[in-house]
């Protein structure tokens, strides 16, 4: 075994657990199982390139894992509220359009604000630098 095929293994299984992973906020929004596969085997086909994508947009996006634990919060609430409606208690149900809608709106405010701060960040950084 080439220390290639360990770095290939490693890359794999970290594409299959995050994959697995993203099972349980998928059910949150359907129950069906063909959704639920497709959107897996799609995350699988595209987790690579998504890392590269978002590795360069991370130092602009300062805000992003304070809108993605709100959203990961609301996806727990939701599937939550569903186990309850379906065990026969009363309780709301979030419909699917409601959670699609909540969960851009997020992505969205994350994106502008932390755009926002980055901005200002390096204005800041740009007026406080000494000059020659």
């Amino acid at each position: 075994m080439t220390p290639m095929m360990v770095v290939m293994l490693a890359i794999g299984s970290t594409d299959l657990l995050f994959a697995l992973d993203s099972i349980p906020a998928i059910y949150g929004l359907t129950d069906d199982p063909y959704i639920v596969f497709t959107a897996n085997a799609f995350a699988l086909m595209g987790l690579r390139q998504l890392y590269f994508l978002i590795g360069g947009l991370l130092r602009r996006l300062v805000h992003l894992s304070y809108g993605l634990s709100v959203i990961l919060g609301f996806i727990g609430v939701k599937l939550v509220l569903h186990a309850l409606h379906e065990s026969g208690v009363h309780v709301p149900e979030i419909s699917i359009a409601f959670s699609l809608g909540f969960i851009v709106l997020v992505l969205a405010v994350t994106t502008v604000t932390s755009l926002i701060a980055s901005r200002r960040r390096e204005a800041d950084q740009g007026t406080n630098t000494p000059s020659h």
